[in-house]
C-alpha cells in the first residue's frame, strides 16, 4: 500500500512495518533510551542517549521495485552519534560503524578511496521533496558538478549513497534538506572510514540543518 506525506514524498506499509518491529525491539532491550524516527512522533526522555531511525531509506525506489533502499539506525549520546548501522537488504551488505573504532561492511574493515582530484571523482547527490516548487532545490550545484567532476549518480536513498563513501565506492556526495533520520548512521560511516563530513560551508555537520558534504 503506497500514501503520500507530500507532493513526492511516499510512505508504504513496509515502512510502518518496518519502524514498529525495529521500535518494539529497541523499547524493550533498552527502555531508558529515546527514540527519534521518521513516521512516528519522537519519544524523548530524560537520558542523554537516543536512537535514530530511518526504517525505509529510498521509500520511492522501494514503491517502483528499484532495488535500492536500507534500513538506517544510529545512537546518539550528549549530542554525538557514536554508533551506527545501514542495512542493505538486497545486497545482503551491513555497513556499522562505532566512533573512533572504524567503519566496516559485512565486519570487515573499509576506507574512503583515494581519488584526490575532482575531474576524476564519481559522485553522488539528491534532490529535495519540494524540488518542483523551490528554488533551493541543488539543480544549480549539481550544473557546475557535472561539469567537473568524472560522473554524478543520484540513487536515491542518502543513508547507502554515505556508506557508498565510506566503501570508496563514490568519491563524495552532497545532498540538502535531509533529515536527522538521513544521514546520521551513514556521517559516522564516512568519517570512521577516514572521510570528511562537514555542513555546505566547511563548518561542523548540523543535522538539523539538513546540508551535508562528504568526502573520501
Amino acid at each position: 500500500h503506497i500514501a503520500y506525506k507530500g507532493k513526492l514524498d511516499l510512505v508504504t506499509d513496509i515502512d510502518h512495518l518496518s519502524e514498529e518491529t525495529i521500535v518494539g525491539f529497541l523499547n524493550r532491550e533498552f527502555p531508558e533510551f529515546g527514540i527519534l524516527a521518521e513516521e512516528r512522533t519522537e519519544v524523548a526522555v530524560a537520558a542523554p542517549s537516543r536512537w535514530i531511525l530511518d526504517p525505509l531509506d529510498g521509500t520511492t525506489n522501494y514503491a517502483h521495485g528499484y532495488p535500492f533502499f536500507c534500513v538506517s539506525l544510529a545512537l546518539e549520546q550528549k549530542n554525538r552519534i557514536v554508533w551506527g548501522a545501514v542495512y542493505d537488504p538486497m545486497r545482503e551488505e551491513l555497513f556499522t560503524a562505532e566512533l573512533g573504532s572504524g567503519a566496516y561492511l559485512n565486519e570487515m574493515p573499509v576506507r574512503g578511496s583515494e581519488t584526490d582530484r575532482l575531474d576524476r571523482a564519481l559522485l553522488c547527490t539528491g534532490f529535495p521533496y519540494d524540488v518542483h516548487d523551490s528554488e533551493d532545490n541543488n539543480l544549480d550545484h549539481f550544473t557546475r558538478f557535472i561539469k567537473t567532476a568524472q560522473a554524478i549518480r543520484r540513487d536515491g536513498a542518502a543513508a547507502l549513497d554515505l556508506c557508498y563513501v565510506g566503501a570508496g565506492r563514490f568519491d563524495g556526495f552532497w545532498e540538502m534538506k535531509l533529515k536527522p533520520w538521513d544521514m546520521a548512521a551513514g556521517c559516522l560511516v564516512v568519517a570512521e572510514a577516514g572521510g570528511r563530513v562537514t555542513a555546505f560551508d566547511g563548518m561542523p555537520l548540523d543535522m538539523t540543518r539538513g546540508d551535508v558534504l562528504a568526502a573520501n
